[in-house]
């Protein structure tokens, strides 16, 4: 017996490494000093279990050899090859960043979904009692079938789903009486986790035009009779029939479409070019872009957005506005019986991804900046960004005896009087105030001109001498004044998460300064958003006012959220960055406006996964968050779209399938006018695309 216990004990050392690691993963991790002493009592538990009539005098004797083993592995000597502490550290913190995910998925089903579920449960119970309000069959080893099938899944009628904590094989769960439409497996995000009907944590049905960012994950095993698997094949809208006792893959010949006839009415508009305005504040083109607008019109779009630049309006003395060429426009468009959006945009045109002309800031700012370039946002390396004004001088009067604040409220108050008859009549239906580079809520933490390139995580934007002034003040009144500079170990514009110390697994992102740190910096962010829209709605009262966030999808599945940190949205994996903020706009009666990301993955499925970026994810994260205190969403697309596929996935996202509260966008605004969207095809896909976003019927559904 002693002779058979020293061949079952003596494994091979990856053998003993891995199960070491499984021991790890299963610990609570609440001692780090005695891990040794608790890897040699897992090892000793794990062979009473696989010899359970192995006598006590037998264990005793072989004890000796294990404490040896285990003594020599702590030590680094022997034979035997110890597994190094930073791989031990990053197994601890991959398995507590999953049970995070995990408690936070309980504990929203037990509070909206009134789900029945034991203290400890995991995952996996999740998907049992998704998948048996489904009305599915769940059995106690996993097993999954439709309830109307009571079959064996052992004969090829159904099939049969095996899950742990870290690997999983899940069906796609349908709203009942819908059919099984495929086997999922692999990588999971935590909004995917989430899929369930609940009011205040939606996931639509996915579209079959959304080839998400886990397609690469979206195969499945071909089961045959005595579940060998034969043949990994990848899922597009498919569907599992039994044909000969084997399940297969049957793909359709077409993608099919929704049908939007009946639907809520979304108003459709579209923005007009940069530069439909030049630097003289008059219309470079009226006869053309009078022409473009009546083609629009015929095809009964809502209306046109324009940016109101503050570099053209306001561009040679403070306070001298110049409105003609905005007047002229106006005129036109009220002429056409459209309805108008304005931009408040308070930040430069030129030198970002899709603008095509150069607009800068007023010259008697850019005059200030030349002689106190601390107005402007500051990198690391001390260089200025001119895009935007530093929100450290929104109550700074170094702006000719203005603060910045009162520098937006002045313009926007000029811009209420001037055209206060279209208010009146409901012409200009919506305003935009901008807020940050692009007219965005965001750090410009990623500009091109200074090397940026996607997928990096960018820099933090704190360092001009008035953003220092408030971080200083914050870290004296913590306690800690050598807590008054920023990250300096949060590497450069183009760095990966890993390749730092303060974004990597267990970084210093989430210590007690890491903390501190990023609370302050995105405290700031929302104190400008607050600050500004609450003049705004002063200057437009009784008209809706939005404010733009930006869609900062890459490296939304590590831990640290790397780039949407130095954007200034404090939302890591273990907290809720975007609930503030929508609850900011609530305050003021502002709506959202959010790009819709994700229809772009077919051709950006390499870039998503180098990034480990989660566009899907990440907008059914914001919108939520919109949704549970009610403000309207308004939308626009990210990127060029003139096809069907793009349009459908445009239509899937404001229009979500199966809301259990019938929401839907508030409005949509096409980006942007131009020469190709006018071309014969695309301009017929786009009238198709507008009367499926009003709720009509089309006559080609399927063409």
């Amino acid at each position: 017996m002693a002779t058979s216990m020293q061949k079952l004990v003596g494994v091979s050392e990856e053998d003993d490494e891995e199960e070491m690691e499984m021991d790890v993963k299963e610990e609570d991790d609440e001692d780090e000093e005695n891990g040794e002493k608790q890897i040699a009592a897992q090892m000793m538990i794990g062979v009473d279990e696989v010899m359970p009539s192995t006598s006590s005098s037998d264990q005793f004797q072989y004890q000796p050899q294990l404490q040896e083993q285990v003594s020599n592995q702590g030590g680094g000597g022997g034979a035997r090859r110890s597994r190094p502490l930073e791989e031990k550290e990053r197994t601890k913190l991959r398995e507590r960043h999953r049970r995070a995910i995990t408690a936070r998925i309980l504990a929203g089903l037990r509070r909206h979904g009134n789900y029945n579920l034991r203290v400890r449960a995991d995952i996996n119970d999740v998907i049992a009692a998704l998948a048996r309000e489904a009305g599915w069959v769940v059995l106690p080893d996993g097993t999954t079938f439709p309830s109307r099938s009571q079959s064996s899944p052992a004969a090829g009628t159904s099939a049969g789903m095996t899950s742990s904590s870290s690997q999983m094989v899940s069906q796609q769960i349908p709203p009942p009486p819908a059919t099984l439409q495929g086997v999922s497996s692999g990588y999971r995000t935590t909004v995917e986790y989430n899929a369930c009907r609940m009011k205040s944590v939606f996931m639509p049905t996915p579209s079959p035009y959304d080839l998400s960012s886990t397609a690469p994950a979206q195969s499945s095993g071909v089961v045959a009779d005595g579940g060998e698997q034969t043949e990994r094949l990848p899922l597009i809208a498919g569907s599992l029939q039994v044909i000969n006792d084997k399940q297969i893959i049957g793909l359709p010949t077409k993608l099919p479409e929704r049908d939007f006839a009946g639907t809520p009415f979304v108003p459709v508009y579209v923005m007009l070019p940069l530069g439909v305005i030049n630097m003289k504040c008059e219309l470079a083109d009226p006869d053309g872009l009078l022409k473009q607008l009546r083609v629009l019109k015929s095809i009964n779009v809502d209306g046109v957005m324009v940016d109101c630049w503050w570099g053209i309006v306001e561009a040679h003395a403070p306070q001298e506005y110049n409105w003609n060429g905005y007047q002229r426009l106006f005129q036109m468009v009220r002429e056409l019986k459209l309805k108008l959006q304005v931009v408040m945009s308070f930040h430069e045109c030129g030198g970002n991804v899709g603008d095509d002309v150069c607009i800068p800031l007023p010259h008697w700012v850019a005059e200030i900046g030349r002689s106190n370039p601390e107005i402007f946002f500051t990198d690391k390396e001390g260089r200025r960004n001119p895009e935007c004004l530093s929100w450290g001088i929104d109550k700074e009067r170094v702006l000719r005896g203005r603060t910045a604040v009162e520098v937006y409220f002045d313009y926007m108050r000029s811009f209420r009087v001037e055209f206060d008859e279209f208010f009146e009549d409901g012409i200009i239906s919506m305003v935009e105030v901008g807020l940050g580079p692009c007219g965005e809520l965001r750090y410009p933490s990623c500009p091109v001109k200074h090397g940026w390139r996607y997928p990096g995580i960018g820099e933090f934007q704190c360092h001009d001498q008035y953003m220092l002034k408030s971080l200083r003040k914050a870290a004296e009144m913590r306690g800690h004044s050598f807590w008054a500079r920023g990250p300096d170990n949060a590497g450069s514009y183009n760095s990966q998460p890993h390749e730092t110390g303060f974004f990597c697994d267990g970084g210093d992102y989430d210590g007690y300064y890491g903390r501190f740190f990023l609370n302050w910096y995105s405290q700031v962010l929302l104190n400008h958003g607050d600050r500004v829209l609450s003049l705004a709605k002063l200057a437009f009262d009784g008209t809706c006012i939005t404010a733009k966030l930006p869609g900062i999808h890459w490296w939304y599945k590590t831990a640290s959220h790397a780039a949407e940190l130095t954007a200034g949205y404090y939302n890591p994996c273990n907290r809720d960055g975007y609930t503030a903020i929508a609850t900011m706009l609530q305050k003021h009666g502002a709506a959202l406006s959010f790009s819709c990301t994700e229809h772009h993955i077919l051709e950006q499925q390499d870039h998503l996964l180098e990034a480990l970026a989660d566009p899907r994810g990440l907008v059914w994260q914001v919108l939520n968050a919109a949704w549970d205190v009610c403000i309207p969403i308004a939308s626009e697309n990210a990127f060029l779209c003139h096809d069907r596929v793009g349009y459908n996935k445009i239509l899937d996202n404001v229009k979500p399938v199966n809301d259990p509260d019938g929401r839907h966008f508030s409005s949509f605004t096409y980006h942007r006018l131009s020469p190709l969207l006018m071309e014969r095809q695309n301009f017929m896909e786009f009238e198709r695309f507008v009367k499926r976003m009003h709720g009509e019927a089309v006559l080609d559904p399927q063409v």
